[in-house]
């Protein structure tokens, strides 16, 4: 077999934010910078950022078996499988062993890999081994979107990395997704948006308001101006990027139910718009606004289990609703 470290120029990694060697042949992976001190400062969020949803690995070979190791961090009860792509068609889903070894099959002859890591729990990853030289891509993406969001947009309960609504997008359209969706942990946080500030991207979405409501980070005279100032710290490094600001989708129990910071969710949903227009209305026309309740509305509450987050059916009819929503907003932006 032929084994590749996976910092190997042949390989091209999307929905990464940094690569960290973490021994002689690990590497952590993380969605957002590793030395920006988060393990200190919020060990919550440093844990959900070494989480890989919507990281991918690109390569092209001839190989027809591939191996990886992916080690779990110890407390990890929940695994997600690795899911493997070539050319467009998933062929393999797959957990791995007790060892942390994975063993997939692919299609005879030339192809495009793509490697769709386990989308929750904290691991590190060891070389890739292919029975076949590997190559670098051939893939070229049409457009690059940066999502940021909370649990609903990291996706725990999807059945597979690509099962995520923001790979189902992506996948859908041939885009270079940059996923950050943190599970809890959309509170705005300063290394977030800088993240998405400098992140190449042609566009970007933000998930707003139920980690911010459940958890009272801000309130009724503090959470409008936290919004307006991150779409404005954002426009820093993207002058012109449109700027989807997606409000709440529906969550019955929390409609009319004030958390932590007073607000209800209904609050919660019209301040986030709110905040939003007010940038719209101050000139910047490249922000748009999606309502949450026509991705997810008080009529699909079936598709939450939890009250809360959808399950698979769930995050499938998301993508139905929402890619086309912001393919829309894209292609408005470049006929401008």
């Amino acid at each position: 077999m032929n084994e590749y470290a996976l910092d190997d120029d042949r390989l091209h990694w999307t929905g990464l934010v940094s690569l960290e060697r973490s021994g002689e042949d690990r590497w952590q992976p993380w969605r957002l910078p590793a030395d920006s001190g988060l393990d200190a400062l919020s060990p919550e969020l440093a844990s959900r950022a070494r989480m890989a949803s919507g990281v991918c690995t690109h390569l092209a070979t001839d190989a027809t078996a591939l191996e990886l190791t992916i080690v779990s961090s110890a407390d990890q009860d929940d695994p997600r499988p690795v899911d493997i792509v070539a050319d467009g068609t998933v062929v393999a889903s797959l957990l791995p062993d007790a060892s942390g070894q994975v063993h997939a099959d692919l299609p005879a002859g030339s192809k495009e890999v793509e490697i769709w890591w386990p989308h929750w729990g904290e691991l590190t990853l060891g070389p890739l081994r292919t029975d076949a030289p590997i190559r670098p891509t051939g893939w070229r993406p049409t457009l690059r979107w940066v999502t940021y969001g909370s649990s609903i947009t990291h996706c725990r309960s999807a059945d597979s990395p690509t099962g995520t609504w923001p790979a189902l997008v992506a996948r859908a359209r041939n885009w270079d997704l940059t996923s950050l969706g943190f599970g809890g942990q959309c509170h705005l946080d300063p290394v977030a948006i800088r993240t998405i500030r400098d992140r190449p991207a042609d566009l970007i979405s933000l998930c707003l308001g139920i980690n911010i409501q459940g958890g009272g980070t801000f309130n009724a005279r503090t959470l409008g101006p936290q919004v307006a100032g991150a779409i404005e710290r954002i426009r820093e490094g993207h002058p012109h990027t449109p700027i989807a600001v997606i409000t709440p989708i529906a969550s019955p129990d929390r409609e009319q139910q004030p958390g932590e910071g007073g607000l209800t969710l209904a609050q919660v949903r019209q301040i986030v718009g709110d905040a939003a227009a007010n940038v719209i209305e101050r000139g910047d026309s490249d922000v748009h606004i999606v309502d949450g309740l026509s991705i997810i509305g008080p009529d699909d509450a079936h598709l939450m289990p939890d009250g809360l987050h959808p399950g698979p059916e769930g995050y499938r009819l998301m993508a139905e609703r929402i890619g086309p929503v912001l393919e829309g907003i894209a292609r408005q932006s470049a006929s401008t």
